[in-house]
């Protein structure tokens, strides 16, 4: 298969592998793009056995490489740390795959938890259903330890957040609602789709006010939106789509992405609120305006 063809298979399985492993939409864009150019570098690349899993090779390590550089700026980083949002915006069914619920935002937080390789190994095999002896093809090491790491790392995501049973049309519909009673006023509409110890978690930065510590129980939420929505003089839109493959919101300012919510479920109402608003983090939403 020449380079064109092979992007054209593996781009969405890269980019997916690549972006639940660092968390970063334009990082993992940048790893998809090195490791065609890296291939297309290959004098012989038809003597490549399995594609595939050597694909695969080339987006961990890479990925692994920007952790460790990336390391000391998450350790000084300001306030929370969320992942970039992953809007949804193409009708490709090739793509579609990368939209699961293993991308929410609630999962791909607890992925952090897990060391590189657990991270790694724990994906493929999880999320992608490798084999084991893929996966050691991968990350180097035999099957049986990528067995143990991935026993371990099962063992740290056992409080790995539970798929809603609403249907992606409810969820929609109580995000509408959420909006729709904010823009109005309606804090009694608010409480009717907010669960009681609903939180939120914002991700400023530090380039943007923003809470730093999570908000706890709806009324809060609710009275911080409100401040929110007083402050929103200048010219904005609200566009509902969906959000690392669940329901979202995404508020722009003067053609500007200001603000991306993401959303988790439990009990048939919001549990969880996640507020992007670190401008670093839109880049990749504003570029595409």
């Amino acid at each position: 298969m020449e380079t064109e063809q092979l992007y054209e298979a593996y781009q969405p399985l890269l980019f997916s592998l690549a972006y639940r492993i660092l968390g970063s939409v334009m990082d993992a864009e940048d790893i998809v793009q090195d490791v065609f150019i890296s291939l297309n570098n290959i004098e012989d690349p038809q003597s490549i056995e399995n594609m595939k899993a050597y694909l695969c090779k080339m987006a961990t390590n890479r990925s692994i490489d920007k952790l460790r550089s990336a390391a000391h700026k998450r350790n000084v980083y300001v306030g929370m740390w969320l992942p970039e949002p992953l809007v949804d915006e193409s009708d490709e069914p090739s793509k579609s795959f990368i939209m699961k619920e293993s991308l929410s935002t609630a999962y791909l937080l607890l992925l952090q938890q897990l060391s590189e390789v657990e991270r790694i190994v724990f994906i493929l095999r999880e999320v992608f259903s490798y084999e084991y002896e893929e996966i050691a093809s991968i990350v180097d090491k035999s099957s049986v330890n990528c067995r143990k790491i991935f026993q371990r790392a099962r063992k740290s995501m056992l409080e790995k957040p539970k798929q809603s049973k609403l249907s992606t049309e409810k969820m929609a519909s109580y995000v509408e609602k959420f909006v729709a009673s904010l823009q109005c006023g309606d804090a009694e509409g608010m409480l009717e789709v907010l669960k009681t110890d609903a939180i939120l978690k914002a991700d400023g930065g530090g380039k943007v006010t923003t809470a730093i510590n999570p908000i706890y129980s709806a009324d809060r939420i609710i009275r911080l939106f409100f401040g929110i929505a007083q402050r929103l003089t200048e010219e904005y839109t609200v566009d509902f789509k969906m959000v690392n493959g669940i329901p979202g919101v995404i508020v722009t300012i003067n053609n500007k992405v200001t603000y991306v919510l993401s959303f988790a479920f439990e009990d048939e109402k919001i549990s969880n609120i996640y507020m992007m608003v670190n401008p670093e983090k839109l880049m990749h939403l504003n570029v595409k305006i």
